[in-house]
């Protein structure tokens, strides 16, 4: 079972039954703060996966707009329950776009990090604004408590990316300054010997941590 088949069985665990768009909305609403958003193409083969497997049943709604509604089998409750209880947790995987240009800032145009981090500081702001009505309207039900907590959760996380950001664009000029004038380009940069010997010295910081010995 991939993650996102979880997050799928998760959703149906309240025992409503669903459609594939019913839960793109659901995700869309909340989970995505947190986690990424599948695609609809993903969702669809997902529950066909899990039908296949006997955890979700399903039937056409022929109505107005004909359509596939899932739900949730005694088997896949039991499922899900145990992989929510039993499975490792992963630890969540960061892929930071705009820090990433950060660290490599000395290849960037003049003014065009600081535009980077602007957009991204934009970015955390609308997310951060968004999460908080989704704050707002999960209040009024008793069922929803732990998402308001994630959403919670989500709210506080933009805000101190938009902040981070902000704080950032403000240290700039301190690392322009340690250029100098003639910029990154002018400053040679260390040969991987010395990456080697720093790596060295931090491991020998951190085995006092650990109780490991440093590589």
């Amino acid at each position: 079972m991939s993650p996102t088949g979880w997050a799928l069985l998760g959703m149906l665990s309240g025992g409503a039954e669903l459609s594939g768009y019913d839960i793109k909305k659901w995700i869309n609403w909340a989970i995505q703060f947190f986690y990424s958003s599948p695609a609809y193409s993903q969702i669809y083969s997902e529950l066909k996966r899990l039908e296949r497997l006997g955890l979700v049943t399903s039937r056409v709604d022929a109505g107005i707009r004909s359509r596939r509604m899932y739900k949730i089998t005694d088997s896949g409750l039991v499922a899900v329950t145990r992989w929510a209880n039993e499975e490792s947790v992963e630890p969540p995987t960061l892929k930071h776009n705009p820090l990433l240009r950060v660290m490599l800032g000395h290849l960037l145009n003049p003014g065009r990090l600081r535009e980077i981090l602007t957009d991204h500081a934009a970015y955390a702001e609308q997310m951060h604004q968004a999460a908080a009505t989704e704050v707002r309207w999960t209040g009024e039900q008793p069922a929803w408590s732990y998402a308001r907590l994630a959403l919670r959760w989500s709210e506080q996380y933009y805000a101190a990316e938009r902040d981070l950001a902000l704080q950032m664009i403000k240290e700039l000029d301190a690392v322009d300054e340690t250029f100098g004038e003639s910029g990154p380009a002018g400053v040679e940069f260390p040969v991987r010997e010395y990456w080697y010997e720093v790596e060295r010295r931090i491991a020998a910081e951190r085995e006092p941590e650990t109780g490991e010995p440093g590589n």
